[in-house]
């Protein structure tokens, strides 16, 4: 088979290798240094870095210019996103986020996100940065949770009638779907309990799937423990999944910290699909690479 340099859509990495607060249980984000490593490893060409700015996620935050800066150092490894907490400049519904979303569009910015402040999916707040981003032809990168506190993620009832509210208002916003609540919805059989989890078994045909058929806005990253798992839990549907949406489904990894493993499992997993003709070799291109060449526009030689 043909070596297919992959992009991760969904990265993070620390911007200064000596500066890494940790969390409870010691753990700190990788660096630039090691996420290459990783890539190295993976077979990744490039990957796209995503600021974390939601203090809900973690007391140290990723902020655009600490995107920006690392993918300066490493032009030839990394793009980024740049994200605006909603809540900012003012607070306000109607405040005016696009000067600067086009300050970071002209610095290099391919798109928002990883979009996680506590808030309803369609809380004015969220209504109107969906609004400036689709202005100013941005894609978002979402991060979803279930509950109000001891939590994070942008909040959502059980069959993503939120989000789908914002998906039929922003036709021209192209939202990436990731996180537990969001995959557990590949299943009809999600339920409260389960849809923070990564279910096993099975897939009985959910809510993703009716919303990437009424929703060419729709898009989903398979990056995380998440992603990955809504697909080897039943390659049977997974494969059935991607030939029917592979225009519209991004390789991720969503790599935090240097003892992550599942990215292996889950690259082995792909690769044995497409050498068993599970999916297509034109749609595990798409998949790993074609996807993020066109979503991002890039041309082929970045």
């Amino acid at each position: 088979m043909k070596t297919i340099k992959k992009i991760d859509i969904h990265a993070h990495a620390r911007p200064f290798e000596h500066i890494a607060p940790v969390y409870s249980r010691g753990e700190s984000f990788v660096c630039a240094r090691e996420l290459i490593d990783f890539y190295d490893k993976l077979n990744i060409e490039k990957g796209v870095l995503l600021p974390i700015t939601s203090p809900e996620y973690h007391s140290f935050l990723i902020t655009s210019a600490d995107c920006a800066h690392t993918a300066g150092k490493h032009p030839d490894r990394f793009f980024w996103f740049c994200s605006i907490d909603p809540r900012g400049c003012g607070n306000r519904p109607d405040a005016n986020f696009t000067p600067l979303l086009e300050y970071y569009k002209s610095l290099g910015a391919k798109g928002v996100g990883e979009l996680m402040p506590q808030l309803y999916f369609d809380d004015p707040l969220m209504d109107n940065l969906f609004y400036h981003c689709a202005a100013c032809d941005m894609p978002v990168t979402i991060d979803m949770g279930t509950r109000f506190g001891y939590s994070y993620g942008i909040v959502d009832d059980i069959g993503l009638p939120r989000l789908e509210k914002m998906l039929q208002k922003h036709k021209n916003l192209k939202i990436l779907g990731h996180s537990a609540p969001f995959w557990s919805e590949i299943s009809s059989d999600v339920t409260e309990e389960t849809r923070s989890s990564y279910p096993k078994g099975k897939v009985k045909e959910g809510r993703i799937a009716e919303l990437m058929r009424k929703y060419e806005n729709l898009y989903c990253d398979l990056s995380a423990t998440s992603g990955s798992n809504a697909m080897m839990r039943d390659p049977e549907y997974a494969a059935s999944f991607i030939e029917e949406f592979a225009d519209r489904i991004l390789y991720g990894c969503d790599i935090c910290q240097i003892f992550n493993t599942f990215q292996f499992d889950f690259d082995e997993f792909l690769t044995q699909m497409r050498a068993d003709g599970m999916i297509s070799e034109e749609n595990y291109y798409k998949i790993v690479r074609g996807n993020a060449i066109k979503l991002l526009k890039l041309d082929e030689a970045e």
